[in-house]
């Protein structure tokens, strides 16, 4: 069993049955969703109905919001903050997106920042809300690698947080919500920031020099593969259905085959596609699915998500994959 659901519940007792309507689920489209939602990959006794979305971001919004979907891919540290605040789904152990972020750290130039130590003191920008992914895994690396005391720094996101609930730190300013990071930074209201930004201007530089090779390094020290995107599923579902996690881990191992095929040698590669070769060729898998095999990545982000005030309570690994009782 992928997720675990108490044992208590007689529902355990029951032969499994089929949903009577297909059950709706949000899938952002890239390579590895693709065979799903192409319909190439049979989902047997789970008939599933795609939402039409054309971003996957304003579809975990709703999933926090408004239990949206009956299954949703999710920014997994949206996904611990959600759970830290009780929002009544669990993740299985299937992550559809994943890459390093040592390149997300960004600084002006006039600023007078010269190495990631000399971010304390200063405002840093966060690409939409506090607790999302890139966020975390950048400052994560700024306090574990560079020795950065996140405390000494003033976070300034540009928008609000998926979770309604959340309560964010005393050094996080939402004051500055709905304006672009790049022009925060150029106009000097913060001095830095975390996600992704143009180098179409010189006074925007990347702060880690050789970002890529230093990701592969602290990954051959660490063993961290950073995980964006995992995929949650309703507790009422789970708890109906416990054999739903088995059925969608099979389903999305098999598009992941049919995916890693199609790109294995392919010209003409999306950005996705070519991060997920290059990161193949130092880590092995670039999907890997399930808790053992991602254990440390998995390890670091409930660390990193205590330490950053994300959760209320730091997670072991095997709650986030226990619906609660």
């Amino acid at each position: 069993m992928l997720v675990r659901v108490p044992p208590a519940d007689p529902i355990l007792d029951r032969t499994p049955e089929p949903p009577v309507n297909a059950l709706t689920i949000a899938l952002g489209n890239y390579g590895l969703t693709k065979p799903l939602k192409d319909g190439l990959v049979k989902t047997g006794r789970l008939p599933l109905s795609y939402a039409p979305i054309e971003q996957i971001v304003p579809a975990m919004r709703r999933m926090c919001r408004n239990l949206e979907y009956d299954i949703c891919e999710m920014a997994f540290t949206t996904y611990v903050c959600a759970r830290g605040y009780g929002l009544p789904f669990t993740a299985i152990p299937v992550f559809v997106t994943r890459n390093f972020h040592h390149w997300a750290i960004f600084y002006n130039t006039k600023s007078g920042i010269r190495t990631p130590k000399d971010l304390e003191g200063r405002k840093v920008g966060v690409n939409r809300g506090y607790t999302v992914t890139t966020g975390l895994w950048a400052r994560g690396i700024l306090q574990s690698e560079y020795g950065v005391d996140l405390n000494k720094v003033t976070w300034i996101p540009t928008d609000d947080e998926h979770v309604a609930e959340f309560k964010a730190p005393g050094n996080v300013d939402y004051r500055h919500r709905g304006k672009a990071m790049k022009d925060l930074l150029l106009a000097g209201e913060i001095d830095a920031a975390l996600g992704e930004l143009a180098l179409d201007t010189p006074e925007i530089q990347p702060l880690i020099p050789n970002a890529r090779d230093a990701a592969f390094d602290w990954f051959r020290r660490t063993g961290i593969y950073p995980i964006n995107h995992g995929v949650v599923v309703k507790n009422t579902l789970l708890k109906e259905m416990p054999w739903i996690a088995d059925e969608l881990m099979a389903a999305f191992e098999q598009a992941k085959a049919i995916y890693l095929k199609d790109i294995a040698g392919a010209a003409g590669l999306s950005s996705w596609d070519k991060a997920a070769a290059q990161n193949a060729a130092v880590v092995g898998d670039p999907f890997p699915f399930g808790i053992e095999q991602n254990r440390k990545a998995l390890e670091a982000i409930t660390r990193f998500a205590a330490d950053q005030g994300m959760v209320p309570r730091k997670f072991t690994v095997e709650e986030l994959f226990t619906v609660p009782a």
